[in-house]
Order: structure tokens, then C-alpha cells, then sequence
């Protein structure tokens, strides 16, 4: 006796979203991103990723790393905890966050 088991699995098209100051974000607008937003204040920032976090068209957050230490400790957390969207902070400065998340997970540091 055969058995045959079969899924179907939808995938659904996110956009992405970049969020920092004009500088930061030219560079994804060249690149074709259409999403961009460029708050002009620390409360400003923070209601868009509140808001951003509730799209659900929105697949991917790309925020600056210093945008980012500028909110709340809850507000940091929940993105950091957030799936869908995945918030990924970047910038130019040195950021451990990767290597810090990376140690917890695993309890080994890889860059050593």
C-alpha cells in the first residue's frame, strides 16, 4: 500500500521598509526599495515602527543602528522578538548585537 501525502504551501510577497535619516536611506531608494521613511523626531520613529510592525505587507524593517538605540527598552525588545517583520538593524559603526545574539543562542563566541 502506497500512501501519498501531499502540501501546498502559499508564499506570499512582503515588501520591505527602510527606516533612518535621508543619508541613510538614499542608498535603498537607488537600489529600488519604494518603502522609505525618514522620521523627523525620536516619537516620530517610534510610532512608524509601531506602526510598521502591524502591516502586514511588510516582510523585512531595516533600521539604522543609531535610529535604534534611540527607543525604548520595550519598544527595542519587541522588535527585536519580532518575526514578521524582521527587523534588522544596521549601520557604520561597529555593532555586537549579531555576535551578542549569536553567543546567547549558542553559548560559543564565533569570533574568536
Amino acid at each position: 500500500m502506497l500512501l501519498r501525502l501531499t502540501w501546498t504551501i502559499e508564499v506570499k510577497e512582503m515588501e520591505i521598509a527602510v527606516v533612518g535619516p535621508l543619508e541613510f536611506t538614499l542608498g535603498f531608494q537607488l537600489a529600488g526599495v519604494k518603502n522609505l521613511y525618514n522620521p523627523s523626531s525620536d516619537e516620530e520613529l517610534s510610532e512608524l515602527l509601531k506602526s510598521l510592525l502591524n502591516q502586514s505587507e511588510i516582510g523585512v524593517v531595516v533600521v539604522d543602528n543609531q535610529d535604534l538605540n534611540k527607543l525604548s527598552d520595550r519598544l527595542r525588545l519587541q522588535l527585536t522578538e519580532s518575526v514578521t517583520p524582521t527587523v534588522l538593524g544596521i549601520g557604520t559603526e561597529e555593532d555586537n548585537t549579531l555576535r551578542e545574539s549569536i553567543k546567547s543562542a549558542l553559548g560559543v563566541d564565533l569570533w574568536k
